[in-house]
């Protein structure tokens, strides 16, 4: 599964959301993606299309302009039934480092993260 998006928001610590770290973007068909975790949980949420579910052994990788997200093959109904979704993206090259930090965050324990 593909998307695009103008750009990646990120908060790596939002202090008004009890700490949690969040990685949203919306596709230019309408579609929303998010990963989100609190510190003290052991478990990811990831939100599709305004469905939420709950995973741990995501593996992501981080590139200048693309995303790529791979679920466990049994949690694929968090994408509707795709283990994998790339999200081709045109964040500015400033702002990498802190989507780079949000990825840490959220899958510090729980999950893979690389950057290419």
């Amino acid at each position: 599964m593909q998307i695009t998006t103008a750009y990646l928001i990120v908060n790596p610590c939002d202090d008004e959301e009890d700490n949690m770290a969040m990685l949203c973007c919306h596709g230019k068909n309408g579609e929303m993606f998010m990963l989100t975790r609190y510190p003290d949980e052991d478990e990811v949420e990831l939100t599709w299309d305004y469905e939420p579910s709950t995973l741990d052994g995501l593996k992501v990788t981080l590139g200048d302009t693309t995303l790529l997200v791979e679920l466990a093959a049994g949690d694929a109904d968090a994408l509707g039934g795709k283990d994998q979704l790339q999200v081709t993206h045109a964040t500015a090259a400033a702002d990498l480092a802190e989507v780079e930090e949000t990825l840490q965050n959220i899958l510090n324990g729980t999950g893979t993260f690389t950057r290419i």
